[in-house]
């Protein structure tokens, strides 16, 4: 579970829940039927015309990614990996490295070592791998695109909401509790709008960017890998070269250590 995202979604419901009994609001005064339908019904049906039914069967796959970490190796732990596959191709030849494909998990990585075992060059490993990084880089911007719309959509839809609401409370002048009704409705409108805007779906965008990022850096990292066991270089440059993607913790975890990973069985 992605503790991040549960905890920011409690923190956004307590600060408006929590300042609006400060400001005298009860919470029953959110439930407005008309409210509710033209900001949730209406933010649904604008993202449904705006996208094709084929990425929109996606979004429950979205959520889940949102409330669920990331199931990544550690970054230090492939780089111990990639120095034990160098050691090993540099003692036996590349070729030793055919009985660790299957241990392999990674779908990404064990393609890659399988091009680099089968003899292909360098350039087309790089080729293939970074094309792979690509596509799956725009597929996630596709679902982050779904949020950010629906973003841009639920506070325009507060505005509309808050106008209906006005409309209301023009054709009820006389009655001033049906005035004062209809006003507080058309600001329920704009609240649920810009809420569900800022608060819910454009970091719901923004979380699936920042995770498409992660995976993708890591990919690259692990192309880099790939092709300096297949460039033969020794373990110790291997590691010094894929120490600049970590941080300084981590960079003091890999330097002098070696071994193998969770990714693959230790040699």
């Amino acid at each position: 579970m992605d503790l991040s995202s549960i905890v920011g979604l409690i923190l956004g419901l307590i600060a408006v829940f929590v300042g609006m009994t400060l400001k005298g609001v009860t919470p029953d005064n959110l439930l407005n039927p008309a409210a509710i339908l033209i900001i949730i019904l209406g933010t649904i049906a604008a993202v449904t015309i705006a996208f094709p039914k084929s990425e929109l069967k996606k979004v429950p796959k979205l959520f889940k990614i949102l409330f669920t970490e990331q199931n990544l190796v550690s970054d230090v732990e492939i780089i111990k990996l990639f120095s034990s596959w160098a050691d090993l191709a540099r003692r036996e030849g590349l070729l030793a490295l055919e009985g660790k494909v299957s241990e392999i998990d990674d779908p990404f990585l064990k393609n890659g070592l399988t091009l680099a075992i089968d003899g292909q060059n360098a350039d087309y490993i790089r080729d293939v791998l970074t094309e792979e990084v690509e596509a799956m880089e725009e597929r996630h911007t596709a679902g982050a695109q779904i949020f950010t719309q629906a973003g841009t959509y639920a506070p325009t839809l507060g505005v509309l909401g808050a106008v209906v609401g006005l409309i209301a409370a023009l054709k009820n002048m006389n009655d001033i509790d049906a005035l004062g009704h209809a006003i507080s409705a058309a600001f329920i409108a704009t609240l649920l709008g810009i809420f569900t805007g800022y608060v819910l779906w454009h970091p719901f965008a923004n979380k699936l960017r920042r995770k498409s990022s992660i995976e993708a850096r890591q990919k690259m990292m692990m192309i880099e890998g790939i092709l300096s066991v297949l460039e033969g270089e020794a373990p110790r440059v291997i590691e010094q070269k894929l120490a600049s993607y970590l941080t300084k913790e981590e960079r003091k975890q890999i330097m002098g250590e070696s071994g193998a990973s969770g990714l693959g069985k230790e040699i």
